[in-house]
């Protein structure tokens, strides 16, 4: 038997902070590739800590919802699942490379193939993408546009701005849009100014968030400004200093986000069958995992 357990940050403030994960989680499910599909989190129940007691397999592959390798990826996951052995240096990552480490779990005795975060998969490009195709409701969207990847940004995790970095890079390598830009909310280039950094009159917004919460709801809103004040909301498009900006939300939202995490299981030896091309099928005909 194999076990798919997808572990998340979750929140005691936020009580949607879960349901893109419980969503992707049931989306998985239903394709039939793994015996189990749990989900586990730092500030919910299951917690990190007990997640494992709730899978009967013997075999489980964790994929972690976070969107970039750091604190939580290489401390407070492995310790809370108690992995035997753990050291960051398994990975042998650049701070974008992580893959998958095989361990024991010290208490349950389960053989834990842990994973590296969501976020720095390369799937992720094409749920970016995905995201400005669903805000606008194109899926041919990118001549005169411009593309806006944002992320939080901090000195504290250096490896948080090479995720966004990364997938601006990749998205422009597609040649689709005609530009593409990395902002952050906490570091230059921010995305207060996202009207300074693009010539294209129309703009797709996409926060590299796995969940909408407190930054994607109510501070980018109000920092671009869409909006005085979040909770009279907005429109989209809502025109900006002359650009029409598409603000799409937390890319986590996005239905194809269980591709990227069926893809990271596979690489780390899951048998996944064509799970992997029903979810694209289905997260086609369903633009977003809230609808």
């Amino acid at each position: 038997m194999q076990a798919l357990v997808i572990v998340a940050h979750g929140s005691h403030l936020n009580p949607d902070s879960s349901s893109p994960t419980q969503r992707h989680a049931d989306t998985i499910r239903a394709t039939g590739a793994f015996d189990e599909v749990k989900t586990g989190y730092w500030k919910e129940e299951p917690s990190l800590r007990e997640v494992l007691r709730t899978v009967e397999s013997d075999e489980v592959f964790v994929v972690p919802l976070f969107i970039s390798e750091g604190y939580f990826t290489e401390q407070v996951i492995p310790r809370e699942l108690r992995l035997d052995g753990w050291d960051v240096s398994e990975w042998d990552s650049d701070g974008l490379s992580a893959d998958t480490a095989t361990l024991t779990a010290t208490d349950t005795g389960q053989v834990v193939h842990y994973c590296g975060p969501v976020g720095t998969h390369e799937s992720m490009t094409d749920v970016l993408v995905r995201r400005a195709e669903t805000v606008t409701g194109d899926p041919d969207v990118g001549e005169g546009f411009g593309f806006a990847v944002v992320g939080h940004g901090t000195e504290r995790n250096e490896n948080s701005a090479k995720a966004i970095e990364y997938h601006a890079d990749r998205i422009r390598e597609m040649d689709r849009f005609d530009e593409v830009r990395a902002l952050y909310m906490d570091e230059e280039p921010e995305v207060d100014d996202v009207t300074d950094h693009f010539d294209s009159e129309d703009v797709v917004v996409v926060p590299l968030f796995i969940a909408d919460g407190f930054h994607t709801q109510e501070d980018i809103p109000e920092d671009m400004g869409l909006t005085d004040d979040y909770r009279t909301g907005y429109d989209v498009p809502t025109v900006v200093d002359g650009h029409r900006i598409w603000y799409a939300g937390a890319v986590g939202t996005e239905g194809l986000m269980a591709d990227v995490v069926l893809e990271r299981a596979a690489e780390a030896g899951a048998d996944v069958g064509a799970a992997v091309e029903r979810v694209r099928e289905q997260t086609r005909e369903t633009p977003t995992a809230g609808d």
